[in-house]
């Protein structure tokens, strides 16, 4: 009546190679994916900061536009500020009250290119004199901005040309 039952509990080797080679495949069929969301997100972050830092830069310029008198000390000759800390710092456009307009909260990141060693986020410049196409900062004024990187984009165009 009492019967022994001689039970193997259990994985074979058989089955743990199927299984593992099966979350392999799996594994290596999200992992592009989750690297195209990353790298997309990247890029919709950066679009939003050239968009909001160009748009501060348009805003300053059309605040110096609306002066009438000298211009104040700190401004370029062409209406553009002088750097981009001016966006962030203020400037007084001879406001009745004496206060600093202020365009941007702080520089953003660019998320392709390291920030520099002091902590200060790293873009390029161009002033109003410079090509539209150059790589060098002629420093009277700041008149653009765009990204350091050498990256190429999801759509085949350089970062640094957007």
């Amino acid at each position: 009546m009492n019967k022994v039952r001689n039970c193997k509990s259990g994985v074979s080797l058989i089955e743990l190679i199927v299984t593992l080679t099966i979350l392999s495949i799996l594994a290596s069929l999200v992992l592009p994916s989750v690297q195209m969301t990353s790298k997309r997100t990247k890029e919709l972050e950066l679009r939003r900061d050239l968009r909001t830092m160009r748009a501060a830069i348009d805003d300053f310029k059309k605040s110096a536009d609306k002066i009438t008198g000298p211009p104040p000390t700190g401004l370029g000759k062409t209406g553009c500020p002088k750097t981009l800390g001016q966006l962030v710092e203020g400037t007084d456009f001879g406001d009745v009250n004496g206060t600093k307009k202020k365009f941007l909260r702080r520089i953003p990141v660019d998320p392709f290119h390291p920030v520099m060693k002091d902590g200060a986020p790293e873009w390029g410049l161009r002033s109003y004199t410079d090509n539209p196409d150059s790589t060098t900062w002629g420093g009277d004024d700041v008149y653009d901005v765009y990204s350091l990187s050498e990256d190429t984009a999801i759509d085949g165009t350089k970062y640094k040309d957007w």
